[in-house]
This record gives structure tokens, sequence and C-alpha cells, in this order.
């Protein structure tokens, strides 16, 4: 691999393992033991591994089967739904028709997603398409949507005990949450790799939080905020969980939304399910409590959450490729 590419060894203290189950222990000492080591992961490398998430083992391995069936299709049959013919970008995205990194030159992946309420408030559920090729992947995307909405209000009741603030702080801006769900193929690259041609570019992710899931391939890469990556592999039974833009915002760039990549080079297709989960569109992002002062001005002006997703998803989707 050229060397702009390359990333190093990962340290324990570069993606710390949180533990959900002890976020929600009835034993207060041990919640805020976690909450803590919570804190400092989203202080300093802004990514860390969740285990203890009670999500069924069948249900990520179900979407994962389904990716790979879906993906197996024959291109006529993806492109039925590109997305580009959706008026909000849901369905298949083919190879190099997305751009995370706006200054590269397009993604070495497909997508497919679904979403659910748009960025005006409004439900959007009906805007979901699915294939009629391979009837197997709605519901299998549905019921992994359904954990991962569990598993992100925790989180997020998580992410407030670690900024001393009531566990259900947020629950009034989680009523009606952004939260999108893609499933994602990258194919191998091998030989010359264009450093501006990559699996998915460098980027931040735009909600609150991003919960990934894995397969067994190494390929994505964290920034280490020096110049230098890190290599971000899967690890059995866990999920690996990233702060997004919006809770930068909230936080005044306490937590830190860190900037990941991925390049699959390891001679096999790579398949990866993100979801993004960000507070109800209406929501008005503003410095929290506790997050600014004498010595801490305020970065940022209030924005509406939905204007903020609806801006950075415009910038990411280029002309169809194909």
């Amino acid at each position: 691999m050229i060397p702009e590419l390359n990333a190093r060894e990962a340290r324990a203290a570069d993606i710390p393992v949180i533990s959900v189950a002890r976020l929600s222990d009835p034993d207060a000492e041990v919640r805020d033991t976690q909450a803590r080591a919570l804190r400092a992961a989203c202080v300093g490398p802004g990514f860390f591994h969740v285990r203890d998430h009670g999500v069924q083992r069948r249900v990520v391995d179900d979407l994962f089967d389904q990716a790979r069936r879906y993906f197996d299709l024959p291109l006529s049959e993806k492109m039925r739904l590109e997305a580009h013919t959706s008026p909000v970008f849901r369905g298949y995205t083919p190879l190099l028709a997305e751009n995370a990194d706006v200054a590269a030159g397009g993604d070495v992946h497909e997508a497919f997603d679904i979403g659910g309420v748009l960025y005006d408030g409004t439900d959007g559920e009906d805007l979901n398409r699915y294939p009629s090729a391979l009837p197997a992947l709605e519901p299998a995307l549905k019921a992994y949507r359904a954990h991962m909405l569990r598993l992100a209000e925790t989180l997020m009741g998580g992410f407030a005990l670690a900024l001393d603030l009531p566990v259900d702080h947020f629950a009034p801006d989680l009523t009606n949450p952004q939260a999108f769900l893609r499933v994602l193929h990258y194919p191998p690259q091998s030989g010359e790799i264009d450093p501006g041609q990559i699996g998915i570019g460098a980027h931040s992710d735009y909600e609150s939080l991003t919960i990934l899931a894995q397969d067994d391939n190494r390929a994505l890469q964290i920034s280490d905020g020096r110049g230098g990556w890190i290599w971000a592999d899967p690890m059995p039974g866990c999920f690996i969980v990233n702060i997004g833009d919006q809770m930068a915002l909230w936080t005044n760039d306490i937590f830190r939304s860190t900037v990941p990549r991925a390049i699959n080079v390891g001679g096999r297709r790579r398949y990866s399910i993100p979801f993004f989960y960000g507070p109800n569109p209406d929501t008005v992002i503003e410095t929290l409590p506790g997050c600014a002062g004498p010595a801490r001005a305020a970065l940022y002006d209030p924005i509406r959450a939905g204007d903020y997703s609806r801006q950075r998803n415009a910038q990411s989707y280029l002309k169809p490729a194909l």
C-alpha cells in the first residue's frame, strides 16, 4: 500500500471498549464509572467499541447475509432503485456515485439506504424502497434498525451521564429521531491505488453518533488527529461507535467528531452496516450546559438538526456513474 494510505496498529487506548449494560446498571457507582470511561473515549479518540449491547447475533448475521445477496444481483436489477431516482436519495448507490470526501474522485463502494423522518420533520417511511428481486432484505433491514434505535437511545443516555447531565436530558429531542441505515459493499482494490479514490474517503459523519457493524475484513481507519491513521479492526461481538458532527456541535467540540476512511486491500469483498442517529430534525442544536464559559467560548451558532444533515448529505452525491 502506498504510504499515504497506510495506518498503524491500534493500541487499547486508541479505541476503548465500553459496556452498554454497565451504563444502565442499577448500581450508581458502576454506572458512573462506565460513564467516565465513555467520556474519556468521546473526548479522546471519538471512536469506541461497545459490548454487552443486547443486540441478537442472528439479527446482525441475517442482514449481512441479505446484503451479500443483494449486491450479488445483476447491476440492471439494482439500478431499478438507483438513489438519484428518489427525492431523498434512498435505494441503491452504484460504484463511484458518492463522494464522502468532497475533494476526492468518488468512493469505491456500493450502498443501499433506508431512512425514516425527513429533514423537515415529516414522516418519510413511505419513501423507502425495497428490491422485489430480494424480498427478504426488507424485514432484515427493519429488524436491524429496530435494534439500533434502542441501542442508540441508550448511548445517548450514556452521553448525557458523561456530560454530567441527567440521563434523560436528550430524551425530548429523540421522540422522532433522524435514523438512517445503509448496507455497504466494498470491492477489493489492488495495484496502484489512487489516494483520491478509495473505498470511502476521509469524512466526518453528520448526525450525533454512528453505530457500525463490520465483517472480518480489515479496512476501516480513523484519523489520529496528527496527520496519521489508525487501523480500526472489527472486534467479535462488538459494534464500533463514533461521534458525529451534531454531538460535536452540542458539546462545543469537547466530544470529538473523528474522521474515518476505508480502504479494502485485503483481497476479498467487504461488507459493513452503518447506522446514523441524530435528534429530531426540528431540534435546535446549541451548546450544552457546561460546554462553554469564560474559559471556552462557544464555537458554533445554533442550527436546526435537519438543516445541518440536509446540507451535508447533498454534498456527498455525485451524478450517477452508470
